[in-house]
């Protein structure tokens, strides 16, 4: 009886409003009240929690009675508004990315300088080791060529490091970019369906001026 009453509870809300459950963050933002951050609460809390109904919708943060009552019964806004918001959404993303790339860049930089003194150490130790050799200090040259061991394997170890960061900052760079140019196609939408919104606000202004001028001829 109760999986009865889930089940007819959500046939509901897709009959009549959005399903919260199933909705991406762009047809969340299609909601009145649910800007990018709303969408961004709601999809994180469904990946945990499962939203079957009003109330369910309610526990996700910033999200009250009214927002709740536009998602089931489809209280949209205006598609320049919307736009608006997938376009700030893409804008915050690029922003993340980029400080996401800038990181991985930062980190990568850091491990080739590390691996460049290791280089340099190793040199001398080498340089030390066959002077060592060459005098005929024994004990001397042991120890160095334990340490050269040492330096050797650290700097094989620490190649592949920074082939994996520098791997990574590529990726995340490439990311970025992908990110920004989404988020400047996203910018130009928006900017489009506000000046369509603007036009034909415009124009529904002159046909009821028109109106009510040839209403004042006719008396």
């Amino acid at each position: 009886m109760r999986k009865l009453l889930v089940l007819l509870t959500l046939s509901i809300g897709l009959a009549f409003g959005l399903n919260p459950q199933t909705a991406s963050q762009e047809e969340l933002m299609s909601i009145k009240g649910i800007g990018p951050v709303k969408a961004a609460a709601i999809v994180k809390y469904r990946k945990k929690h499962r939203i079957k109904n009003r109330e369910d919708l309610m526990q996700v943060p910033g999200i009250g009675p009214e927002i709740a009552d536009n998602v089931y019964k489809n209280v949209k806004v205006s598609e320049a508004k919307q736009k608006k918001r997938v376009a700030k959404k893409a804008g915050m993303d690029a922003k993340k990315h980029a400080k996401k790339a800038e990181k991985s860049k930062v980190k990568a930089d850091k491990m080739k300088g590390k691996l460049s003194k290791e280089k340099e150490k190793l040199k001398k130790d080498k340089a030390a080791l066959k002077a060592a050799k060459k005098s005929g200090d024994t004990k001397k040259a042991a120890k160095l060529e334990k340490k050269v061991a040492e330096d050797e394997k650290r700097l094989k170890k620490d190649k592949a490091k920074m082939k994996e960061s520098q791997a990574k900052a590529k990726k995340s760079r490439a990311k970025a970019s992908e990110k920004k140019k989404e988020a400047k196609a996203k910018k130009k939408e928006a900017k489009e369906a506000a000046k369509s919104k603007k036009k034909s606000g415009s124009k529904k202004g002159k046909k009821s001026s028109d109106k009510k001028k040839n209403k004042k001829k006719k008396k």
